[in-house]
């Protein structure tokens, strides 16, 4: 368990029989068969975050190896991120920001100009433990909240946020003011936002995504922000991380991107640390581990 990725690259015969969890942080050490292959003790990958979309869970559980995640204790950072894209792209705070530090500004342009918040409708697709969360902060706002979900949620959990479940997207895309996406990736789940989709949204609408890059098919998107067919896109992720210096998303003035730092604080980052661990020494103690990844 005392190896560190450096020694063991630098000696993998000498290192590799005594590992036994490979702690996992932005997809980083990759899983790959070269590298499980030389670890014959190996008994969990433990990733930080939520997403495995970069894990062959199939594979690596072939092998008897345990693999974990950290839901939950990332669920309240992810759910704010999603709220200050949403804020900043509303009222246009980074550009408000920009024109007031600018040396040449004079005047307030009314270009700042945003819309409302307030009273708006937010349209949820993937009400699980982090679109729950957004939709407890949304209720703040007074917004009217729908969602789309695989399985609706029960009553109670849909009247305690205020949330109407819409059993078609297609539903929630023609009425929402907000649209924010939150589901896993998967195969059913990529590209789920493409030319249809974008083009039953409002003019007046905007994309938020704080899921996988993937989830949203980025030419598209950029010929929806072009053309107005949408009037903007918030998103924490991209495909890939980071885009191409040249890709026309980030020249569009009607898009906020941040590099996937939806779990950035430094309590979230503390807690999925210490998540990984318990995983980790779980699995090494041939205890139940407790937030193990099962194949369905």
């Amino acid at each position: 368990m005392g190896s560190d990725l450096r020694d063991f690259l630098q000696n993998p015969q000498q290192h590799g029989p005594k590992i036994q969890a490979i702690l996992m942080w932005n997809t980083y050490p990759a899983a790959e068969p070269s590298l499980l292959s030389s670890l014959p003790s190996l008994k969990v990958v433990a990733n930080g975050g939520v997403g495995i979309d970069h894990l062959d869970v199939p594979y690596i559980t072939s092998l008897g190896v345990k693999v974990a995640n950290t839901p939950g204790v990332v669920s309240d950072a992810t759910a704010d991120m999603a709220m200050g894209l949403l804020l900043a792209s509303a009222r246009k705070i980074v550009e408000g920001h920009q024109i007031a530090v600018d040396p040449k500004t004079t005047s307030i342009p009314q270009s700042l100009m945003g819309v409302e918040v307030t009273g708006s409708t937010l349209g949820i697709i993937g009400l699980g433990h982090i679109g729950y969360k957004i939709a407890q902060r949304s209720k703040g706002f007074d917004m009217k909240i729908l969602y789309h979900n695989r399985h609706r949620r029960s009553v109670e959990d849909e009247q305690s946020v205020g949330a109407s479940y819409c059993e078609n997207m297609d539903d929630l895309l023609r009425e929402s003011d907000f649209v924010v996406l939150v589901v896993n990736l998967s195969p059913e789940t990529k590209g789920l936002i493409s030319h249809r989709e974008l083009s039953l949204m409002k003019p007046t609408a905007t994309l938020i995504n704080v899921s996988r890059g993937l989830v949203v098919d980025q030419d598209a998107l950029v010929k929806a922000l072009r053309s107005g067919e949408i009037r903007a896109a918030a998103l924490d992720v991209t495909h890939p991380e980071p885009l191409p210096r040249d890709h026309p998303l980030l020249s569009l003035p009607n898009v906020l991107i941040t590099p996937h730092v939806g779990t950035y604080t430094y309590a979230t980052t503390r807690r999925m640390v210490q998540c990984m661990v318990d995983n980790a020494v779980a699995a090494v103690n041939g205890l139940p581990v407790p937030n193990e990844v099962k194949l369905k």
